[in-house]
């Protein structure tokens, strides 16, 4: 299958899952369901790109749907655990509240839609690797891979962290600046940017991935401006009193030593 119709395939198996879960969100009243779906969609993408594609170097497929496959199953498991039990995500139901009656059809284009079509988009380095040919393996796809590498890393020992601090009820009200966090404010979201700058720079071995560069910095824009540092931070500082201290001493994303007291 050549660039252009594997491209639109992609997309059309993402709208028809989105589709589908968009269904389930409206029988379960839940739309908070779209955030768990955001990693393993993007597996998906790649796992169907890897079969239908052809002309890529075998091993750089394998490469990319692998590390894609890791990040995506990592992101959605992690968020079904942490949003079990505790009902749709507040964000959602402001919108419920907004939209009314009209949620339903609402939430189908400005949330599933919207999603699909950032999901689509971000995975255009993975999707061309399987279209396009570079040559074997080489420094770009290893230097990717260990870029992929440390962003999982990154974001799982950072879950794996908050989630520890935050099962302690004596630090309820307090602010997570231990492990990495002590030296980033987000390392999640900093491990999530690596993990696509990575997957770039291994598309970038191939002649259609070098100009597929505007989907690292759609993710790097979205978690920086959009849905990631912008969104949490414009409410935390409610929650959490020491947060401008810890914020005045720390880097906001990209990891660095904690700034000394004036």
């Amino acid at each position: 299958m050549d660039a252009p119709h594997l491209f639109a395939t992609a997309l059309a198996l993402g709208a028809a899952a989105m589709f589908a879960l968009w269904l389930v969100s409206l029988a379960l009243r839940d739309a908070s369901i779209v955030d768990v779906w955001w990693g393993p969609g993007f597996a998906l993408i790649a796992g169907a790109a890897w079969r239908l594609g052809s002309g890529g170097d075998p091993g750089r497929r394998a490469l990319a749907s692998t590390l894609v496959a890791l990040w995506g199953f990592r992101l959605g498991a992690y968020l079904a655990w942490r949003n079990f039990g505790r009902g749709e995500d507040p964000r959602y139901q402001a919108m419920r509240r907004h939209w009314g009656r009209r949620f339903p059809v609402a939430s189908l284009f400005t949330v599933f839609g919207l999603q699909c079509a950032l999901m689509w988009f971000v995975s255009l380095p993975v999707q061309a690797v399987h279209v396009s040919s570079g040559g074997k393996l080489g420094a770009l796809d290893a230097a990717g891979a260990a870029l992929a590498l440390v962003g999982l890393f990154f974001e799982t020992v950072g879950d794996l962290q908050l989630a520890r601090f935050r099962g302690d009820p004596a630090n309820r009200a307090s602010v997570m600046d231990r492990g990495l966090w002590r030296y980033t404010r987000h390392p999640n979201y900093f491990g999530d940017c690596c993990v696509w700058w990575g997957l770039y720079a291994i598309a970038a071995a191939t002649p259609l991935g070098v100009w597929t560069i505007a989907s690292p910095i759609a993710m790097t824009f979205l978690l920086l401006r959009v849905s990631g540092v912008a969104l949490l931070e414009r409410s935390i500082g409610k929650r959490r009193p020491d947060y401008a201290q810890y914020a005045a001493r720390t880097s906001a994303f990209v990891p660095w030593p904690p700034r000394r007291p004036a």
